[in-house]
């Protein structure tokens, strides 16, 4: 198995696992209770509704990496080093220790200092695996600013903490982040091609399968929620994404720049209400109904869906962007693999 087939398999196995996994997960935390009852003030559902779905997209993720790799494995050299290899053990150890922390968040209702302080920690596991910010590439050239090790790994916790809280700040709406994900997963799966990183190209196609099998039982109205568990792992995976490959000398690395651009709308909104609430001597931590979509429906009057399709379509336009600024749309219609 090879080329094409490789990612579509992982597409198909991702999103049929956590499809038929994410009824089980319905039931077993109906069962036990673990259900949001929406006394959150971020929260705009009023029916009490598990929230534990993050198991079920993490399962359909590691599940698809696991089957599909081991194929690929049988059939040829997937990986291009052992570098490619720790990588890829790194990223997945990575995501089950913050899919761990976040469940244990949907469980126990951890205070945010320690859920802080539990992030942090993950990072710096990560970091230890290789994942280290050591330069960011300066737009529209070939140059890049290169970062001393005092810079470089505040700069990578930072990123980290960051990104995974932007992810898990803009879970508020059915159906909003399993759909950014999906679409924001596609779209780094074809630059990941671009830049001939299978790895990645993998990671972030089984994501998105994953993301997509999870979406219409989260869609509005939703029979489930990803929960702290599902949102965290999934920022975790987007902070990892961007920095793989910067350890090899093989210019492969999809960089900072590209999420941050796919992902605008969750960084710039999150940046926006931290500022916010730090401006009104409100606990930055505090839920509230001042993200962006929330004003799109508080504000401007749109249903859930009409504000969540909204922002699916933002979600494409960014998306298409980076594709388009990476060069991708003329590399891929001269045929390209």
């Amino acid at each position: 198995m090879s080329g094409i087939w490789l990612y579509l398999a992982a597409l198909i196995v991702s999103t049929g696992t956590t499809a038929l996994l994410t009824p089980l997960i319905v039931r077993l935390a109906t069962h036990i209770g673990m259900l949001d009852q929406g006394e959150e003030e971020r929260r705009v559902h009023d029916a009490p509704t598990p929230r534990i779905g993050g198991v079920a997209v993490f399962t359909g993720f590691a599940f698809a990496l696991f089957a599909v790799l081991g194929v690929a494995l049988a059939h040829g050299n997937f990986f291009h080093d052992l570098g490619d290899i720790h990588e890829f053990l790194g990223l997945l150890f990575g995501s089950t220790l913050i899919l761990g922390v976040g469940l244990w968040d949907d469980i126990m209702h951890m205070r945010p200092r320690n859920k802080l302080v539990a992030q942090i920690v993950v990072a710096l596991i990560s970091m230890a695996y290789g994942f280290v910010i050591k330069d960011i590439k300066i737009p529209f050239t070939a140059d890049y600013v290169k970062f001393s090790p005092w810079v470089a790994y505040p700069l990578t916790v930072l990123w980290y903490v960051g990104m995974m809280n932007a992810i898990n700040f803009i879970d508020g709406l059915d159906g909003l982040l399993s759909g950014v994900t999906a679409i924001s997963g596609l779209f780094l799966f074809a630059i990941a091609l671009l830049h001939h990183h299978a790895v990645v190209a993998l990671v972030t196609i089984a994501l998105a399968g994953a993301a997509l099998g999870f979406l219409p039982y989260n869609f509005n109205p939703a029979k489930i929620f990803l929960g702290d568990c599902g949102s965290l792992f999934i920022g975790f995976v987007f902070a990892t994404l961007s920095v793989m490959g910067e350890g090899s000398k093989k210019a492969i690395a999809i960089g900072l720049l590209v999420p941050l651009l796919v992902l605008a709308l969750p960084v710039l909104d999150t940046a926006a209400v931290i500022l916010r609430r730090w401006r009104s001597g409100k606990n930055i931590t505090e839920a509230d109904r001042g993200h962006f979509h929330h004003h799109l429906i508080f504000r401007f009057g749109l249903d859930v869906r009409q504000a969540v399709l909204l922002i699916y379509a933002v979600c494409i336009l960014l998306g298409a962007t980076a594709l388009a600024l990476e060069g991708g749309f003329g590399h891929f219609a001269a045929g390209a693999p």
